[in-house]
């Protein structure tokens, strides 16, 4: 019986992760797929920007709406239908014949992607605080281990066999891992006898610091997401094969760092990760902005990724675990606000990408930075283990920051 315990405990972490590993894949598939678009529709980076807007307009409108579903039938049926429905959106991006056809379709990628996003988040944190164990920082690792895939080999197999092929094999490889984890995700959905809390936006102000301080966490990583490829390619020379590892390299380290986040969070607080990941993140900005080729730009931009890797899990699970908030409606305020700094802002970027250096924007993006170091100590809730320095209180349990959440 125990051995089966342990094998169910196994398989929904597992699932949890390749949900994860699919959604990074997609997110990362787009970072090269930008700067094909731009040739493909002769359009400037001012507009290109006007569609990275989509992308975000497209998060913020659909993730509340599985933000409530999470909150009221659970995070399993919720990251189903968002998974389902996000599927064929990156064929739909590839096949629309006009520039408001592309939008349309970047708005719904970018919506049913993030909804998957905030399902997928529940489901890791309920799993936190099912087995009192941080496994969010791994969950992000798979995300950033999708995004070196889809990034990194995106770029050489759009330069290859083209659009089409492209986006055909990332929906099959999306499609087969969706298949594999949904069936084994593990079930939250709130028990049929307890009355469900109404869904509202909380009077609390400490779950919309959270999500101001992932806002400023996640513009950097979307600045490289959507116009790492472009800023290799435009100021530093770069061909395309070799400008879509921009990326690639930010989500590789991030990859690496984030599968030990788990255990450094554990051990040594989420505070300190926190103030020590923000002053490496920004010293990777400032090497990318300052570099005067592209592998010195890719370096910068994988200095950065080991930075940012935590930053983003470490506030997910202070949300995750506030007290007297349905985790869903929690999660949701905090991602919303954060999705809007990573799919938002990198469209005004390329406005200003018109008038200034991208070199210059990566350099004063390091300064949004100082948000998530000074305001580090909020996140207290993030820890999990009885003898972090930061926990709750001193003598503070696991399972009191549980039964609190």
């Amino acid at each position: 019986m125990r051995f089966l315990m342990v094998m169910r405990i196994g398989a929904e972490r597992a699932a949890v992760s390749a949900l994860f590993l699919a959604n990074g894949l997609m997110i990362g598939s787009w970072a090269p797929k930008l700067a094909v678009l731009i040739h493909r529709l002769e359009i400037s980076e001012g507009t290109a920007g006007l569609v990275v807007l989509c992308l975000g307009l497209g998060s913020l409108v659909i993730m509340p709406v599985f933000g409530a579903m999470t909150a009221r039938v659970g995070s399993r049926r919720a990251v189903c239908l968002a998974g389902l429905l996000a599927a064929p959106t990156l064929l739909l991006i590839t096949m629309a014949p006009g520039l408001v056809g592309v939008a349309i379709s970047v708005f719904l990628f970018g919506g049913l992607l993030g909804g998957m996003d905030i399902a997928m988040n529940a489901n890791a944190v309920a799993f936190e605080r099912a087995r009192c164990r941080a496994i969010m920082s791994s969950c992000h690792g798979f995300w950033s281990l999708g995004g070196v895939i889809g990034s990194g080999l995106g770029g050489v197999v759009l330069a290859a066999w083209g659009e089409v092929a492209h986006a055909v094999l990332i929906t099959v490889l999306f499609l087969a891992i969706l298949a594999l984890a949904l069936p084994r995700t593990q079930a939250d959905r709130p028990a049929s006898d307890v009355q469900r809390p109404p869904v509202r936006l909380p009077r609390d102000p400490l779950p919309y610091v959270l999500g101001f301080v992932a806002l400023c966490c996640m513009v950097p990583e979307g600045a490289i997401l959507d116009w790492g490829t472009v800023y290799l390619q435009r100021e530093l020379g770069a061909s395309l094969a070799l400008a879509g590892w921009a990326f690639a390299a930010c989500a590789a380290t991030m990859a690496i760092v984030r599968f030990v986040g788990d255990m450094l969070r554990q051990r040594f607080g989420a505070v300190g990760m926190m103030r020590v990941s923000a002053i490496v993140a920004i010293c990777g900005l400032v090497v990318a902005g300052s570099a005067s080729g592209p592998l010195g730009a890719i370096a910068g931009f994988g200095l950065a990724g080991i930075g940012i890797a935590n930053l983003v899990p470490i506030v997910i699970s202070a949300a995750g675990n506030l007290p007297g908030m349905a985790h869903g409606v929690g999660l949701s305020i905090v991602t919303v606000m954060g999705y809007s700094g990573i799919l938002l802002a990198p469209g005004s970027i390329g406005y200003l990408a018109e008038r200034m250096s991208f070199s210059f924007i990566y350099l004063g993006l390091g300064g949004l930075l100082l948000v998530p170091l000074l305001l580090s100590g909020l996140m207290r809730s993030a820890s999990l283990n009885a003898g972090e320095p930061d926990a709750l209180g001193a003598s503070g349990s696991a399972q009191g920051v549980d039964h609190a959440a």
